[in-house]
């Protein structure tokens, strides 16, 4: 994971192995280059990943060994992460290069705008039809960047979406030809570069802290009723089936 600057924009890269999976490691070094980039404001931040992914979510292998104590602490991790991105103080445009599954998804769904690159690349919260819920931090942002129709395929249902779907269903903004998806990124990055930083800060805080509030109400009871999804044997089936399915790939 490493960040770039060009102009007025900072450019953060997501590499975390092959699918750019996230566990306590990649979430603290993600945390670590958001504090680096409160300390010298940029004027806008790009996210995007490597290869054919921009995030596989998280990292299921890793997770699965984990006892309840350790998942609650990481969940709570994640959703701060999360929230720190989803409040950043300048436009933030997620260049979805590849893959955004799951975990994946909630990274780019934290971002003001998105673009997403055209082709094979799929885009989803498939948690459900894995047997584990969407913590509040989830949902609550996902409610407030698509429209109300779109919950229940993306959420409810779980669909990985092509980029056209995606686009359909407001998971992203824009498509990109792969060549071009930077590109075009940092142009919408320098065009929302241009607006006042202080009115944009203090509007994008006034429209997303009403989110966080919410997110911060309902976050402890929820913590638990998706630790209760997470450690269901249904669950646990469906994820070593997963895992072997991925193994069976590489």
């Amino acid at each position: 994971m490493r960040l770039e600057q060009l102009d007025r924009v900072a450019i953060l890269r997501l590499e975390a192995g092959r699918a750019n999976v996230m566990n306590a490691a990649t979430l603290g070094k993600l945390d670590d280059l958001l504090e680096e980039l409160s300390q010298d404001l940029p004027g806008a931040l790009v996210v995007t990943g490597q290869g054919p992914h921009f995030s596989g979510g998280l990292d299921l292998s890793g997770l699965m060994g984990e006892d309840r104590h350790a998942m609650a602490d990481f969940l709570k991790t994640f959703g701060a992460v999360m929230t720190r991105l989803f409040l950043f103080p300048r436009p933030v445009v997620a260049a979805i290069n590849g893959h955004a599954i799951a975990g994946g998804c909630v990274l780019a769904m934290q971002a003001d705008r998105r673009l997403m690159a055209e082709g094979d690349a799929r885009i989803g919260l498939n948690e459900v039809q894995i047997g584990v819920g969407l913590p509040t931090v989830v949902t609550e942002t996902v409610r407030c960047q698509v429209p109300p129709q779109s919950l229940f395929p993306i959420c409810l249902e779980g669909h990985l979406f092509t980029p056209p779907g995606a686009q359909a269903v407001g998971l992203v903004d824009a498509l990109a030809p792969p060549e071009r998806l930077i590109p075009q990124a940092l142009a919408l990055a320098q065009k929302l570069a241009d607006i006042p930083s202080l009115a944009y800060q203090q509007v994008k805080q006034s429209l997303r802290r009403p989110v966080v509030d919410q997110i911060e109400r309902f976050q402890e009871d929820d913590l638990y009723t998706w630790l209760d999804t997470w450690f269901s044997p249904d669950a646990r089936t469906r994820i070593e089936k997963v895992l072997q399915r991925l193994a069976a790939k590489t």
